[in-house]
């Protein structure tokens, strides 16, 4: 992924969805590979969110530097708001050990 835009993007929006369904395997993994991509290719560090009616917003490290971002919570949001208008869809499947 190129785009530190869109990887906080696509990271902001499943960690959503892992912290609003803690046993979903599936999205608890791309959240991991986000995290991935964040700290490997682009260096981000600490991040933490903030939000608001309308807005969520992202403060974090990259290369040492204190950095913000902000993103519109109808787009962050969209991906929840689908599994929870269509949770047959979206069935967990536990890990087999």
């Amino acid at each position: 992924m190129n785009s530190l835009q869109d990887a906080l993007y696509n990271w902001l929006t499943i960690k959503i969805v892992c912290d609003a369904r803690p046993d979903d395997t599936a999205a608890q993994e791309t959240l991991d590979l986000f995290d991935d991509i964040l700290s490997s290719q682009h260096h981000v560090l600490n991040i933490e969110i903030t939000t608001d009616d309308m807005m969520y917003y992202l403060s974090y490290q990259q290369n040492g530097e204190n950095k913000k971002t902000r993103y519109p919570r109808e787009l962050i949001e969209v991906m929840l708001n689908q599994i929870n208008q269509e949770p047959d869809k979206y069935e967990n499947y536990p890990i087999e050990e």
